[in-house]
Parts: C-alpha cells; structure tokens; sequence
C-alpha cells in the first residue's frame, strides 16, 4: 500500500496515474473542495481518499503502507498565514517522518527550489551548504525548515524511514495544475493570454544589470518529475535530499516565445510591474545543480523546455480533455 498526501493536486495527480498504471494499491491524502480538482482524478479515480483531518486516526489504526509519498502542502507563495504554513508543510512531514520511522516504511517528500532564495548562495544540494540557505517567502522558509529538521536528526543518528528522499522541485509545468489559481504555471498564464488577446505580459526587471524578460527559471516537465518518483521508489537504498530541474534555466522571454510557437500565434510582449506582493521574494534566477542525483544513479532524461511547451500546448491545453 502506497500513502500519497496531495494526490488530488497537480504533482500529486501525475504521479497518482502512474502508480495506478503499475497496479498498485494507492491511498490519496487532500481535499477535493469546489476549485475542479476532482477533474485531476477524473481517468484514475482513487480507491480510498483520506480527508487531512483524519490522517492521524487513519495512520493509528497501522495500515500495512509500504511508502509514503508526501506531496501535500500550502504552496501559495504569497500565503502569510505562518501558524497554517508551519502547521501544514513541517508539523506534519515531521508526524509522518516519526510514523515511516517507528512503522519501518519509506518516506520520499516534496521540498522545494524556493529555498534557495535570491541565489546568492548558490543552487548546489550539497549538505554542507544547507545552513547558508536564506528562503525569501514564508513558503520557501517552511521547507527549508523541514529539510534541517531532517539534516539534524540523520546528523544525531535518530529513528529513520527505512528510505528517506526529499526533491527540491525547481519550475514544473504541465497537466492537471489547473486549480492552482494565481499558483499556476507561467506557460498555462502565458498561453491563457495569447489565447485571449494575442498579447502575453512580463515583469519588468527591477535589477540594472538583468535586461526585461531575461529573468531565468529552471522549468521542468511534469512527467520528468514522475519519472523521478517512480526511480527513488524502485531505488530504496537512494536516501538524501536532491535537487530536481532540468539543470538548464531559460529566460522567461524564451518560454513566451516557445508557447507562441507552439500554439502556431503569433505574440505581442507587453512588459508590466511586478506586483506589489512579489516586490523583496522574487527569484530572479533559478538553476539546479544535478551532479548529486546524477551521481546517485539516475540516467534519465529531462524534456528541453521548447519541446516541453510543445507537447503541453498540443496534447492538453489545446485538446478538448486537458487532463492526465
């Protein structure tokens, strides 16, 4: 049995088809509400659905899970609610740490590229280099408060999963993200605009030496995410925390171009302000280093982001099902 928290969600979905494809007995952990997230669901419906509430009573009654996959958490990067951030996206990845702990299953979490903060101290997921890490969002500050409470209690020589491994997701995109609302991927927001008026708006760079447009992400396909997952779970001797991106940034002029290509338009860029609740958090460069998930063993390859955009703009956004 394989526990996965956020499996309504849009990482969470993805991998949810997935596992389901391989036959195997999944429990999802999230709340369905009224945003359309049933929809990510739609072509797997789940066998059992755990509302958060009831995680505790259901995890006391020792089901025989094997794995569990922690996707769960508030991701709205705005978000300034700290006691349901810390609640959400540390108290209770601890709980369940304790629980694959005590109950010898394996535990493989979501962090987070939001850690890294402005860059300044690098994007290497080097162990040693955790403690420099200065998050810019209360967000990016929650995981990076998860993953040393993780350094610290492997450092101690406590009650461990029997496999633990933390993926600090850089930029994904791709089907099923749809809920996410002002969360939602910069290709989805793009290609939205370009759909609606012919136009797609950028920020404007508030920094001298980086030129409107040029602001840089490490983007990364949805289903390279997955394949990632799937990997650490047929690994169980893999345990750490590693980045995942592609390890290539592209500048967010670049991505806009690659959906107009894509969905065969042709674009105006219009370039506006950043929003006042950005201003001090934004990212203006992200790149993964991957030699240590490189070096782990993993050989696969990551989608470029203009072949990426290209399969997301013609198989979902522009289809009449725009689910996995």
């Amino acid at each position: 049995m394989i526990l996965l928290t956020g499996g309504a969600g849009f990482i969470g979905s993805n991998l949810h088809a997935a596992l389901v494809a391989r036959g195997l007995e999944v429990v999802i952990v999230d709340r369905l509400r009224s945003a359309g997230k049933w929809h990510n669901l739609s072509h797997h419906p789940p066998a059992q659905m755990v509302p958060p509430a009831e995680l505790a009573g259901f995890l006391g009654r020792d089901p025989p899970i094997e794995i569990v996959f922690h996707l769960g958490a508030v991701t709205d990067t705005a978000t300034v609610d700290g006691d349901l951030v810390w609640e959400s996206n540390v108290a209770l990845s601890l709980n369940l740490w304790e629980w694959c702990a005590h109950s010898k299953a394996r535990f493989i979490y979501a962090s987070s590229a939001a850690t890294y903060g402005d860059g300044s101290a690098g994007f290497e997921d080097d162990p040693n280099v955790l403690t420099r890490l200065k998050p810019l969002s209360l967000y990016g500050w929650s995981k990076h408060a998860f993953d040393l409470q993780v350094a610290r209690l492997c450092a101690r020589g406590a009650a461990r999963p029997t496999q633990w491994a933390g993926l600090k997701f850089f930029n994904v995109y791709g089907p099923n993200e749809y809920h996410k609302r002002r969360m939602i991927s910069v290709i989805k927001v793009k290609f939205d605009e370009l759909m609606k008026d012919g136009v797609m708006c950028l920020f404007r760079s508030a920094r001298p030496d980086i030129h409107d447009g040029e602001q840089r992400r490490d983007f990364i396909w949805v289903g390279d995410v997955v394949a990632v997952l799937l990997w650490l779970m047929d690994r169980p001797e893999v345990n750490g925390l590693y980045n995942l991106g592609t390890g290539q940034s592209a500048t967010y002029l670049s991505l806009a171009e690659a959906v107009a290509e894509a969905a065969e338009r042709h674009a105006a860029i219009e370039f506006i302000d950043m929003p006042a609740a950005l201003v001090g958090q934004y990212q203006y460069r992200t790149e993964a280093a991957m030699a240590r998930l490189r070096a782990a063993g993993y050989g696969g390859n990551f989608l470029p982001l203009s072949e990426g955009v290209r399969h997301y703009v013609r198989e979902y956004l522009r289809a009449d099902d725009p689910y996995r």
